[in-house]
């Protein structure tokens, strides 16, 4: 495995799950770190997130790595966010990001100094929309990032043209946002006879062919689906193993995504 490599992986996002319920975070993060996801994501912008997150790794902060984002114009609200964040996830992040690109020049700056003084473990960038790749791809190059996070589903391909390519080529690591396009492409899921090619590949939801198809690009270290539900937490955990899709089956996946 490269020195940067972190998967391939089922990590854990944070978006629209808990929020401020440290009781329903302690029960996701419970059936996530049963289920052997060792990366949780989360950012300053998902509300109370961050705090119920390190409530529910109290007294085993030890088991998950911890990605959260830096998400401020101003140098001294981001110190502000950081702080915080070290107090609730016992003073070290293992990927500190800053999310879709705001004020990425001067975040670099200050949390290249918190990398070296060893309270931050890698320094991250990240943005959703295509629109933005092109800066992304302009961060991405200036080689002050360990790890990009970018959407990639069979519906939002984007990243595949310049993106991916970049990151492989810098060695970076690439973490998958929106695997599922924002629960778009579980709206409507194919039946059990469709995905019966996929069983010999540990495939048994639609949910785990999409995040398969993901992890399946070499390229890829992490995809972070997000969920309120603990049973499927677990069920998503499961596609993070091999044997990965080769092109016939990710073929197959976008056919069935439509």
């Amino acid at each position: 495995m490269e020195e940067r490599r972190l998967g391939p992986v089922i990590g854990l996002g944070t978006w629209r799950t808990f929020g401020g319920d440290a009781s329903l975070a302690r029960d996701v993060v419970d059936a996530a770190v049963e289920s052997g996801v060792e990366l949780v994501d989360s950012s300053p912008m998902y509300g109370c997130a961050e705090h119920s997150l390190g409530a529910a790794l109290d007294g085993r902060r030890a088991a998950v790595a911890v990605a959260t984002k830096i998400w401020a114009g101003s140098l001294e609200e981001g110190r502000e966010q950081y702080e915080a964040q070290l107090a609730w996830f016992g003073g070290r992040v293992e990927i500190e990001q800053v999310h879709n690109l705001v004020n990425w020049r001067g975040h670099i700056e200050w949390l290249e100094d918190e990398r070296e003084a060893g309270r931050v473990g890698r320094i991250g960038v990240t943005h959703y929309s295509s629109a933005s790749f092109g800066e992304l791809a302009d961060a991405m190059r200036t080689g002050r990032f360990d790890t990009v996070q970018l959407p990639l589903n069979p519906h939002e391909r984007e990243s595949q043209r310049q993106l991916l390519p970049l990151a492989a080529e810098l060695g970076m690591a690439v973490i998958v946002m929106r695997p599922f396009a924002e629960g778009a492409l579980l709206e409507r899921a194919p039946s059990s006879a469709e995905l019966a090619p996929l069983r010999e590949f540990g495939v048994e939801t639609w949910p785990q062919a999409l995040l398969k198809w993901v992890l399946s690009d070499e390229r890829v270290d992490v995809a972070i689906p997000a969920s309120r539900d603990p049973g499927r937490v677990r069920a998503n955990a499961a596609a993070g193993s091999p044997p990965w899709f080769g092109a016939d089956e990710r073929a197959l996946v976008e056919r069935l995504a439509g």
